[in-house]
């Protein structure tokens, strides 16, 4: 039976950890040839994975928030495999919980460098391959709930986030007529490394049972829940799916908060 990806070359960057090694997996598992990209080594981890199961990886440690170093996951991509046809812009950092008395302009850059002006590079350097190839393409950003509205992460991180989505709107048109097209994920809480420190504290305090609980499924996702979603995004499945930021976050964004909300009974 064909993959999803099957015939496909995709970038992901993030890849180390988290939705970025769910998405590797998955994507080699539906067929994509893969380059990877994390700051940190894990990502050599992430590459011996697919490559264990049966897949083709290459992996670099770069930074997803430098123009060189994302330029050259899209010539590595090209000169080893000999195209481009998914770019997954996955990586970002969360900048902490700081206050928005408390934020540094120069933590405040760094959060808006890696988490939006990464995708945008990614956009820049992908996209235009991909255009002028012919082939058209598809393009996943991951940016947040928090982009969405308040309440889901600190300010410069929210803020970034909320760029990716309108990143995503306005790559999708000025990318008209190239057939590819550009989407995010806007992930809820999901255990990853840079949400691990919640999951640790909520163990140490006994409360796991209560990470979640503000959106209707009642729990944290898994990364691979969050792949998944990329993965159709990436495929030709979603042919039809542009400019789009499709919130992964157990329904939370579909709500203002309340106090309580029972069925059947007024909110209080």
């Amino acid at each position: 039976m064909a993959g999803r990806l099957d015939g496909k070359v995709a970038i992901i960057t993030g890849a180390g950890s988290g939705i970025g090694r769910a998405a590797a997996l998955l994507f080699a598992q539906e067929g994509a040839r893969l380059v990877l990209g994390d700051k940190t080594e894990a990502v050599h981890a992430t590459a011996q994975a697919v490559t264990s199961a049966g897949g083709s990886a290459v992996a670099l440690q770069i930074d997803a928030g430098l123009e060189p170093d994302v330029a050259r996951l899209v010539a590595t991509a090209v000169e080893r495999f000999g195209q481009l046809d998914v770019a997954f812009a996955n990586a970002g950092i969360s900048g902490g919980m700081p206050g928005i008395f408390e934020l540094t302009p120069e933590a405040w850059t760094e959060v808006l460098r890696v988490n939006l002006i990464g995708p945008w590079l990614m956009v820049k350097h992908a996209g235009k391959h991909m255009a002028d190839a012919g082939r058209g393409g598809a393009i996943v950003c991951t940016a947040s709930v928090a982009g969405i509205r308040s309440g889901a992460g600190g300010p410069a991180y929210s803020a970034s986030k909320a760029g990716v989505i309108n990143l995503t709107m306005v790559a999708a048109q000025q990318l008209s007529d190239t057939g590819v097209r550009v989407n995010a994920i806007c992930p809820g809480l999901t255990e990853t490394g840079m949400t691990q420190p919640t999951f640790d504290y909520a163990k140490i305090k006994g409360v796991t049972h209560k990470i979640g609980r503000l959106n209707p499924l009642r729990r944290a996702a898994q990364p691979l829940e969050l792949a998944q979603v990329a993965l159709f995004l990436a495929s030709d499945e979603a042919s039809y799916v542009n400019g789009q930021a499709i919130a992964v976050d157990g329904g939370l964004s579909s709500s203002h908060p309340v106090t309580r909300q029972l069925t059947g009974q007024t909110a209080v």
